[in-house]
């Protein structure tokens, strides 16, 4: 997996308007592990794209009408098959950390990377996905030298009060196990 003007060459791409440049002098240095299903608990039901694309219908479910106007988005989402689709270029500031908080800085859409992964809190998550991050970490992690290892947490971390994800059901030391693989 490779890493052109900010985009993973041969994903899937869906172009989110919702983002914006980074500030002047910030260099990205944090990845953001998210978990999101739409509907809540549903699984393949391709709602995050329309989401992120600001097209989600707010009759199509009880749920979306309280998130419909959400102008919300992360960098790319990670479906349950392991399938990647890119929607904001790592180099421009994704909207999916809100109210946050990492290593004493605040607004951590500033100088992070956020991957979603389709998830729950409690299910546990597909060993597709798992390689699906580390390969995009590994692609990462070269052409964003500022971020490292010790700089990859998860949404519950730079917002606790706020998000619980991506929750236990994340496997942690299998992914740094596969991330190490990865990167060699």
């Amino acid at each position: 997996m490779t890493i052109e003007n900010g985009w993973l060459a041969g994903v899937r791409q869906v172009r989110s308007p919702n983002h914006d440049a980074r500030p002047a002098g910030s260099r990205v240095d944090t990845l953001v592990v998210h978990g999101i299903t739409l509907p809540p608990g549903r699984f393949g039901r391709g709602q995050v794209d329309a989401l992120f694309t600001n097209a989600l219908d707010p009759r199509a479910h009880p749920y979306y009408a309280a998130i419909a106007d959400l102008k919300v988005s992360a960098h790319a989402l990670i479906e349950r098959t392991g399938r990647i689709t890119q929607y904001v270029s790592f180099d421009a500031r994704a909207w999916h950390a809100g109210r946050s908080c990492f290593d004493g800085r605040e607004a951590v859409n500033d100088f992070g990377i956020g991957i979603e992964l389709e998830g729950t809190d409690d299910c546990p998550y597909a060993p597709a996905q798992y390689r699906a991050l580390a390969a995009m970490t590994a692609a990462l992690l070269p052409a964003y030298p500022a971020l490292t290892a010790d700089r990859i947490v998860g949404h519950s971390d730079i917002a606790p009060q706020r998000k619980t994800d991506p929750g236990p059901a994340f496997d942690w030391a299998l992914f740094h196990r596969l991330r190490e693989r990865a990167c060699t």
